[in-house]
């Protein structure tokens, strides 16, 4: 992964974003020698965000698993029928 100072950005943030959409790699900016942010491209940025429901979702699920609150296979059929008439 590519580095950059924050200055560096400032000053040549048409290079580094020519670089990042040819390279496709993230960049990590800096602040005062501490990592301050990261630079994505917008596909990389929208694969996360999607990747990230996913995983939402799932964590959700078993935290109901959990709790107890699922229902048999017969009681799901039964709310879909009500859902879907």
């Amino acid at each position: 992964m590519k580095t950059e100072l924050v200055t560096t950005l400032k000053r040549q943030a048409t290079q580094i974003l020519s670089d990042l959409h040819s390279s496709g790699e993230p960049v990590l900016i800096t602040e005062h020698g501490k990592p301050s942010a990261y630079l994505v491209d917008v596909d990389s940025f929208e694969f996360m965000q999607g990747r990230m429901q996913i995983l939402e979702g799932i964590a959700r699920g078993e935290r109901a698993i959990f709790e107890k609150r699922t229902y048999t296979q017969d009681q799901a059929k039964r709310k879909m029928t009500k859902w879907l008439s």
